[in-house]
């Protein structure tokens, strides 16, 4: 699945650097750039007159015509099934509260390095991907749902291991289908087999992943692991 993303922000420079970033994680693309609330009301009408609607809106508050809490209570009036990451350099309580009731997914606070944003994207598509599950759900993982926390913790992250790295992988095993062995990720992420089993070892030991041995291979069973949803 990719989740087609619009980025609105008063800056363009701002806008272009958030764009291409975004546009640089696999699983997203981003469909659209705004600079204003009118830009960014027509870019997600498009969207959805296209039949291509769009899931997530990186949305600047400090807009010059209309502010982003405005635009994100005019698309929940609309009923469009819009995802909101606010962005803004506001940290008033107030401002807080507003993008809660509007249903904001997250609250961005400018200044923020490029590593936040990927955080953020990592928690909304790991967020997308627990939501798009059939059937009926049990009180724990409605309650996980509803927390959207990330799925790793770099408060403790071992040394030697790097945050992007880990966002990379977690992301990439995360839509695996089915489990991945070391040597497969160290081939699609271009680490060696050793730094990436190492990733998938604190992951295991974090409680994010699960870790069993891969049967019916020639030599020594591998050890594949699985993502824990």
């Amino acid at each position: 699945m990719t989740l087609r993303v619009i980025v609105v922000d008063d800056e363009s420079v701002t806008a272009s650097a958030h764009a291409e970033y975004i546009r640089s994680r696999s699983g997203f693309n981003v469909i659209g750039t705004a600079f204003n609330a009118r830009g960014a009301i027509e870019a997600i009408r498009t969207s959805f007159t296209r039949h291509e609607p769009v899931d997530l809106v990186l949305l600047d508050i400090n807009l010059p015509d209309r502010s982003g809490h405005e635009v994100a209570k005019f698309l929940r009036a609309e009923g469009l099934p819009v995802d909101l990451l606010m962005v803004t350099a506001d940290r008033r309580a107030a401002s807080l509260r507003t993008a809660t009731l509007h249903g904001a997914f997250g609250y961005l606070v400018k200044p923020f390095r490029l590593e936040d944003l990927g955080r953020k994207l990592q928690e909304y598509a790991q967020y997308r991907q627990r939501a798009g599950t059939s059937g009926e759900w049990d009180q724990a993982s409605i309650d996980r749902l509803f927390q959207r926390q990330s799925t790793t913790s770099t408060l403790d992250l071992p040394k030697g291991l790097s945050e992007d790295t880990l966002d990379d992988l977690s992301d990439l095993l995360s839509r695996a289908k089915d489990g991945l062995s070391a040597r497969e990720i160290s081939e699609q992420l271009g680490l060696s087999r050793v730094t990436a089993r190492r990733y998938l070892e604190y992951l295991h030991e974090s409680g994010r992943v699960d870790r069993r041995s891969r049967h019916g291979t020639p030599g020594r069973p591998e050890l594949e692991y699985s993502w824990l949803s």
